[in-house]
């Protein structure tokens, strides 16, 4: 196995997520696993609980809350006692949900980044909200869900903003129990509070969303993205000093981010090599995936990889899909979910980088300041904070 594809001098390719030890995907069954649920084990060494309730907070990587914890007095008092857990890979919340609710990694519930090929089309399909009515989430993702499995148990809850109550990645990823919707941080906040205490023994989700949003918008840097971590922080304080006896409160995240400078946000389509030979572009600005056309020559591939190493020299890591699976990235891949990944994939070494087909994404898109998705340790790593535990 190669410890990397780029013979261009790219930095050494990280290693794959810990699928199975030390990955989101053993968050869920770890609570499962507490609260009695057969057929799960505690990988994580979860402390005994009544209750569990957590927490995702979308793109707040371990580097980021390290670095601006300062905004966030609360968590930052958990950071030493805490531990890092890896993302899904991609590092990009469709991936990262899926596999926080199935508990499998990417190659086995197929959602394999942002915008990914459904094959029968042939089309590419936006994972977070851009589902075709054709496309039945429970068929694109058919495994049972942690949550799907705990209900029969316990009392499964999912408290979330209300657009995402019955939302095909919803259905696909973190079906299962009653979905509590509430907008506002503080009506979450109430909502959680209240669920945990009306019942003996709870397995719950929440999902905060501001962090990520105001990263894309402002960048993680920003006064804004400071703003949002202290609302964070204020939340996570006053929904642990409301628990009930008997609960484990835990917040962990999807993915970290980098904020990419406007002139490194780059239209790969206007350089006509880097897309010869290409039937179809998906993934995102810093995973893009390339998928060729069908009956595209050894030699035609071979141009290709070669156009965009010239390209991107040290900057990237360019991984044909079999070495990418073979590395692991994607953990164990399915027969049906192995053309969903792209032929050719693109992972930026380096923060400073984004590409974007400009054929086929909005020009909004390019105003997008943070940015996820490759395997850099700032994207990859999260943490899974313990913030109360109540006797």
């Amino acid at each position: 196995m190669p410890q990397t594809a780029n013979d261009a001098g790219a930095a050494r390719l990280p290693a794959p997520p810990r699928y199975g030890s030390a990955s989101l995907g053993e968050v869920l069954p770890s609570a499962a696993a507490v609260l009695g649920v057969p057929g799960y084990a505690n990988t994580l060494g979860l402390p005994p609980a009544r209750r569990v309730c957590v927490v995702m907070a979308d793109g707040l990587g371990s580097a980021l809350l390290k670095s601006r914890g300062g905004h966030a007095p609360f968590l930052r008092r958990h950071l030493e006692t805490g531990r890092h857990l890896d993302a899904a890979f991609p590092t990009t919340t469709a991936a990262s949900l899926a596999t926080l609710g199935t508990g499998l990694p990417p190659g086995r519930h197929g959602i394999v980044g942002y915008d990914v090929l459904d094959p029968a089309g042939p089309r590419v399909v936006n994972m977070l909200g851009g589902w075709p009515s054709d496309l039945d989430p429970a068929a694109w993702q058919p495994h049972r869900t942690v949550l799907e499995d705990a209900a029969g148990h316990v009392h499964v809850a999912t408290v979330s903003l209300p657009q995402f109550d019955g939302s095909s990645l919803t259905r696909a990823a973190l079906r299962g129990g009653e979905f509590a919707a509430a907008k506002t941080a503080q009506a979450r906040v109430r909502r959680a509070s209240e669920i945990l205490a009306a019942h003996e023994r709870v397995l719950m989700y929440c999902y905060w969303n501001e962090l990520d949003k105001a990263g894309h918008r402002h960048g993680s840097a920003s006064l804004e993205w400071g703003e949002q971590l202290e609302e964070l922080d204020a939340a996570m304080r006053t929904l642990a000093a409301r628990l009930p006896a008997g609960t484990l409160l835990l917040l962990t995240a999807d993915h970290g981010m980098v904020d990419v400078p406007e002139r490194h946000r780059i239209d790969y389509s206007l350089t006509p090599e880097l897309v010869d030979g290409v039937a179809l572009t998906a993934g995102e600005p810093r995973c893009v995936q390339l998928h060729v056309e069908p009956g595209l020559s050894a030699g035609g591939r071979e141009r290709l990889v070669g156009a965009w190493r010239a390209a991107l020299g040290p900057r990237a890591w360019i991984l044909e899909r079999h070495e990418a699976v073979a590395h692991g990235f994607f953990g164990d891949v399915d027969a049906d979910v192995l053309p969903r990944i792209g032929d050719l994939l693109v992972l930026p070494s380096v923060p400073e980088l984004a590409l974007y087909d400009g054929r086929r994404v909005a020009p909004r898109a390019f105003e997008m300041v943070g940015q996820h998705g490759s395997v850099t340790r700032a994207e990859r790593v999260v943490p899974l904070l313990t913030l109360a535990r109540t006797g």
